[in-house]
């Protein structure tokens, strides 16, 4: 059985008049890398840092492994982690004394962090880099300095806000392995990110936030068969009774006739595909195009909040 890290109960805060949290609740369990999406204005960023002890909520519960969480407990505080989508990293200091200064500031005996700074430079990076001071970086090089410094103290829940924003497509690769490699030994890991193919590649679990509220939480393999994958069969002609036929293949969600041929939805365009040209040759027909639209978190998303832009 799954054992809760983290447990959000009608989660409330209001910036005067604008309301971010209107009620939020989640759980996320122990070892997860779970998804967290939300258009512009959504809560999200709101939610990470009253869950990380940077703010405080009007209203609602907040448990991490099981405690009551406040501000102002240190102790519960020491295992949640946050990568900040504003980079948390010093520029005049170097990536090492960066890596020092937050291990400092977690109360991490010397000798183990010394060690844990050489282990997590290695880990991302930058350990030729250690003694350049962090202005000089890169964007990408910024962001996986400001990872390493969020999990200096070996939290136990990790949040991570837009962690590869502005980071070039090598600097991406390392974060996704780093990420992985964190959770793979143990760490529960939060991750949003504008990029839904982020998200859907590297998260089983997603709960999509919008007006303040979870809109949606389940598996990743649940939250597609929301919006199906499309195949649209220009066939000239298209006899009656033929979307019947279409209809009832495995896999088929639905199937419509069109003034130009056939318009389905489906589970599995890769198996239905054998199917439809057989149903095809059948009827005698033969398709002058197909166009296929692949089910993806994106699709998702735009249907679940709408496509209207938010700022």
């Amino acid at each position: 059985m799954s054992t809760p890290i983290l447990e959000i109960e009608e989660l409330r805060k209001r910036y005067g008049a604008a309301t971010a949290l209107n009620g939020v609740s989640l759980t996320v369990n122990a070892g997860e890398l779970f998804g967290l999406l939300g258009p512009n204005g959504a809560g999200k960023t709101t939610l990470l840092s009253i869950v990380s002890g940077l703010l405080d909520a009007d209203g609602g519960t907040v448990k991490v492994d099981s405690q009551r969480f406040t501000r102002h407990d240190r102790e519960l505080r020491r295992l949640v982690g946050i990568g900040t989508q504003d980079l948390a990293v010093y520029p005049d200091l170097t990536a090492r004394e960066n890596v020092v200064f937050f291990g400092n500031l977690y109360g991490l005996e010397r000798s183990h962090l010394a060690h844990r700074t050489e282990e997590l430079l290695t880990a991302v990076g930058l350990h030729d880099r250690a003694d350049h001071r962090a202005g000089t970086f890169s964007g990408g090089m910024k962001r996986r300095l400001n990872l390493a410094v969020a999990v200096v103290h070996s939290p136990k829940l990790l949040l991570l806000d837009e962690p590869t924003t502005g980071v070039d497509p090598q600097s991406r690769q390392l974060i996704f392995g780093i990420v992985k490699s964190l959770n793979a030994a143990g760490m529960t890991v939060v991750y949003t990110s504008h990029y839904m193919e982020e998200v859907q590649a590297l998260c089983p679990r997603i709960a999509i936030v919008d007006g303040g509220q979870v809109i949606a939480c389940d598996t990743l393999a649940h939250l597609l068969t929301l919006r199906p994958s499309g195949i649209k069969l220009r066939i000239d002609g298209v006899p009656e009774g033929f979307s019947d036929r279409v209809r009832s293949l495995t896999g088929v969600t639905s199937a419509a006739m069109a003034s130009d041929g056939v318009a389905i939805e489906t589970t599995a365009v890769g198996p239905l595909l054998p199917k439809l040209a057989e149903a095809c040759r059948d009827a005698g027909l033969t398709p002058t195009s197909m166009e296929v639209t692949e089910s993806t978190l994106e699709r998702v998303f735009l249907h679940l909040t709408g496509h209207a832009l938010r700022d």
